[in-house]
């Protein structure tokens, strides 16, 4: 099982597959690796590389004052540390995408291209309330199978799933114990991103800005309540370089397997060689 250990001395999970372009893989806020597992298999010629954020999947859990964008970014340099690579591409969901911006305006050497999924330099406020409402709590259910049925029916802006594909997020999200589902990652995240906020600055446009010159890709569940059509136009507004495709029948966040999402990252991936 590949690990690396971080400056600070945690023990972090990743997974390093394929030949190419080394595409660095940054997943949701409470998610892990396995994020990128529907479009994993249709990208070609990239070296794929998947990190566990500190806190989550199959790394080491921290001091929870740790869990914030700046050291989950510095954690995702040292991993192109340990693998020996100097510059790699990005592709960020969700908070990913914060992650993102941040080493654009920090380390942007390091940098050969972003794609953002479903995130941008607004956050919507009804998707954050959203978040807020299940992060760190365990959910209601007692079974995998109940928790699909259950996300099934209240992810409305979700259209035409198959029932298989809301199992397995079940099984990514949480685990089965006597007592009920547990989440799969450290509760106390909670604590760390509502008492430091869910963004890395008041605003972010700047951040977005330190991307220029800088292969973009921008993907928007159109259902998304997270990244809104307004802050998406005004994305593709201040950078009409961009490539930018909506996914329907998607909300926050798109599997990146949709025909309209691996479009768009395959023109991105061919702008960077």
């Amino acid at each position: 099982m590949p690990r690396f250990t971080t400056s600070d001395g945690l023990s972090l999970h990743y997974t390093d597959e394929g030949d190419g372009l080394p595409l660095l893989c940054l997943a949701g806020l409470t998610r892990d690796g396995r994020d990128f597992d529907y479009v994993a298999p249709a990208l070609d010629g990239v070296r794929l590389i998947r990190l566990d954020y500190r806190g989550r999947g199959q790394s080491d859990w921290g001091d929870p004052a740790s869990y914030t964008i700046p050291v989950e970014g510095r954690d995702g340099l040292e991993l192109l540390d340990h693998l020996g690579i100097e510059a790699s591409a990005l592709l960020g969901t969700s908070r990913g995408g914060l992650i993102a911006m941040v080493l654009a305006a920090t380390a942007k050497a390091r940098l050969l291209g972003v794609a953002l999924n479903d995130i941008g330099p607004e956050i919507a406020e009804t998707g954050l309330e959203v978040i807020k409402g299940y992060l760190g709590r365990n959910p209601p259910w007692k079974t995998l199978d109940e928790a699909a049925v259950k996300r099934a029916a209240a992810m409305t802006a979700f259209e035409g799933v198959p029932e298989s594909r809301w199992r397995e997020d079940a099984e990514r999200f949480y685990r089965e114990t006597p007592e009920g589902l547990v989440i799969t990652y450290d509760p106390k995240l909670r604590d760390a991103v509502l008492g430091s906020g869910a963004q890395p600055a008041p605003d972010l446009w700047p951040l977005f800005d330190a991307l220029k010159g800088l292969p973009l890709c921008a993907i928007r569940g159109a259902n998304s309540d997270l990244l809104s059509a307004e802050t998406f136009a005004g994305m593709r507004a201040r950078r009409p370089d961009m490539i930018a495709a909506e996914v329907p029948g998607r909300g926050h966040v798109p599997y990146l397997d949709e025909p309209e999402a691996l479009d768009a990252l395959r023109r991105w991936l061919n702008m960077l060689g």
